[in-house]
């Protein structure tokens, strides 16, 4: 009690100005782990594939003026990281993430230091600009995640906490992340979720860790890109395939005027310029971001008001070329297909995230017999297969695929949805047959499985007796816990585990399709707060018959 009492105590302190440094200095780290990533989901406005390295050298260009404030004055800090923010701001993302920045720096204005209510607020503030620096908003981009988020941490202020605050904005941000796809057209046709967004959940992410303490496991751990919440219906290189029309140059430059400016009048008279464009600063100093065919039109108007600094001109034409380059050569050779059982369509959801290649319906009391397995195998262009069935009950069903059909196919026996996604995670395209089963079957091993149901009669197991219709929790297929409340009984599977839940890390709670969001959120919050250890995920999984599956790695 005293510790959980010292805790509290240390997230209600007041923080620096070096403290708000160094938060966004681990974030920075963190980002740049996941550039590559990030990069590779860039279709919007552009498939140019530079949204990952925009962010970086913006950061990088923010965290350099950052140093050179005191460390003692949050309110100093947060202004040299707007100017370093927008001076070094690269492309769309990179423009819209210095002002986020500065609004960062108005909501902390005057502040020595800071907590919870004070970020939370600057972070709303920061949105709020963000929108109103792009003369045609988009929904379901990096503006999209920023307002989420805001608005999750503006809702968990409590008694001035900054851990609480940023533990929403990250659950939110990934959440609207995963919701870009349905918002944006194009990134639904491409198969990705919005590279901007991705980025910002990944820098707030990165701030969390450092609040947390988590420096170490940083180093040896990377972000993960935020699967889709809904299927997706194309992949990446099918889309930057496809003939484009031309794009132009993306322009930028930083106009240090030589009189007072007006950023209305500047907006009103680069509009027709060309496309995508930001206009964002002071009277003193304006960052410019245009798509344009002709650069110097742009440039020889604001030179006429002032000088110009910073000045990027990037053929996106050729950027595009190299973009479709990566994105093809990224995509794994299509030697082993991969093949699921799986119920619920946030589960099949979240298998086409991972790469699936096929899945067959089914699970609890809906098994697929072997002709179903079967016709999914035939209907592979693959010559090679793994089959997850992710329930013990289709596992005789599944041996019996191989010997009827001349394709070389594999069974990886896991027995939970849980064992099933960690088997894919482990599948290597660049590796054979025979070692990919390995893998995946020591993968699947890893992971302990929590279901939690309710009991179709009454019975006794054991020392346990069941009334019809209480909820029962099985860990691994054992059964564990009886209750009334599927929530407390998923709880009290976690306790009974102890030790094993103490040398864990991650807890993945998936919600079935009668399971209230908000009964779930409920849970999630309470696990967290009793086990601040783990990194505790809420993911929709639609699964019928389970209220919750939960996997504990």
């Amino acid at each position: 009690m005293q510790e959980s009492k010292g805790k509290a105590a240390a997230r209600s302190r007041a923080y620096s100005g070096r403290d708000l440094r160094e938060m966004f200095a681990a974030a920075t780290v963190w980002l740049e782990k996941s550039v590559a990533d990030i990069n590779a989901l860039n279709v919007f406005p552009v498939p140019d594939g530079d949204c990952g390295t925009n962010m970086l050298l913006t950061m990088r260009s923010t965290m350099e003026e950052a140093y050179r404030a005191p460390d003692n004055n949050a309110s100093d800090v947060a202004h040299a990281m707007a100017r370093g923010a927008l001076m070094g701001a690269r492309g769309n993302s990179g423009v819209i993430l210095s002002q986020i920045f500065r609004g960062l720096a108005q909501g902390l204005e005057g502040k020595e230091s800071f907590g919870g209510r004070d970020f939370a607020a600057a972070l709303d503030k920061g949105s709020t600009i963000a929108y109103k620096a792009l003369t045609r908003p988009v929904e379901g981009t990096i503006l999209t995640v920023a307002r989420d988020a805001s608005a999750a941490g503006m809702a968990s202020v409590d008694n001035g906490d900054l851990l609480p605050v940023m533990e929403a904005a990250v659950r939110a941000a990934r959440e609207s992340v995963a919701n870009t796809p349905t918002l944006l057209p194009v990134l639904r046709q491409a198969g990705v979720v919005d590279a901007g967004g991705q980025g910002l959940y990944v820098l707030f992410d990165g701030a969390l860790h450092y609040l947390k303490g988590e420096m170490e496991e940083m180093k040896t751990r990377r972000p993960q890109v935020v699967p889709s919440s809904i299927p997706l219906v194309s992949k990446l290189p099918q889309l930057v395939a496809e003939k484009e029309e031309p794009y132009g140059y993306c322009t930028e430059f930083v106009l240090k005027g030589q009189k007072k400016l007006d950023l209305e009048k500047i907006r009103k008279r680069l509009i027709n310029e060309g496309q995508c464009l930001i206009v964002v600063g002071d009277d003193d100093l304006v960052h410019i971001h245009i798509h344009t065919f002709d650069p110097g039109k742009a440039i020889h108007y604001a030179s006429s008001m002032g000088t110009l600094h910073e000045i990027k001109i990037q053929n996106m034409d050729d950027q595009h070329r190299d973009y479709t380059e990566m994105v093809t050569n990224q995509a794994p050779p299509a030697e082993i297909a991969t093949v699921a059982v799986v119920a619920g369509d946030g589960m099949a959801q979240l298998f086409r995230s991972l790469g699936i290649s096929t899945i067959v319906p089914g699970g609890q009391t809906m098994n697929p017999s072997t002709r179903e397995l079967l016709e999914a195998v035939e209907a592979l262009p693959q010559d090679k297969a793994i089959i997850l069935t992710n329930n013990k009950n289709i596992i005789p069903a599944a041996k019996q695929v191989p010997p009827l059909t001349g394709k070389k196919v594999r069974i990886v026996p896991t027995e939970t949805i849980p064992q099933g996604v960690a088997a894919l995670l482990a599948f290597n395209y660049d590796t054979d047959l025979r070692t990919n089963v390995s893998l995946m079957k020591d993968a699947s091993a890893s992971v302990k499985t929590i279901e939690v149901t309710r009991a179709v009669r009454a019975a006794k197991i054991g020392n346990l007796k069941i009334g019809r219709r209480q909820s029962i929790g099985f860990v691994d297929g054992e059964l564990a816990v009886v209750g009334d409340k599927p929530p407390k009984v998923l709880y009290d599977v976690l306790a009974g585990l102890g030790e094993a839940v103490a040398r864990s890390e991650i807890l993945t709670i998936y919600y079935g399709k009668n399971t209230k969001r908000s009964e779930a959120e409920v849970l999630a919050d309470t696990v967290r707060q009793a086990y601040p250890h783990l990194e505790v995920e809420l993911v929709y999984g639609g699964q019928p018959h389970y209220h919750y599956i939960a996997s504990v790695e």
